[in-house]
């Protein structure tokens, strides 16, 4: 009994020294180094957002999905652009009918 334990106890050392090794050597398989507290990968222009920039924008990772304070602020400067686009072409057009 004394025999396997002791076994057990080197196995698990050697178990830990390896994958501290791994890690070490390793790394931990980020390609990216992750961002600091409080910072965003998300960015959009401050006026006129162009289909582009939409499909650029990239959000931070959390633990089960996205940032949803990112995609939030994303959606209401998405809608506040939209409105305003569609208030401007509502004056043009007001202005082309007279």
């Amino acid at each position: 009994m004394t025999t396997a334990l002791i076994y057990l106890v080197v196995m698990l050392l050697v178990a830990a020294v390896v994958f501290l090794l791994a890690a070490v050597v390793f790394g931990r398989g980020e390609e990216l180094a992750p961002l600091p507290p409080g910072s965003s990968p998300t960015r959009l222009p401050a006026r006129d957002i162009a289909g582009e920039d939409v499909a650029n924008v990239r959000y931070q990772l959390v633990l089960r999905g996205y940032k949803m304070s990112e995609v939030d602020w994303v959606m209401r400067r998405l809608g506040a652009e939209i409105d305003e686009l569609r208030e401007r072409v509502a004056e043009l057009e007001a202005q082309r009918s007279r």
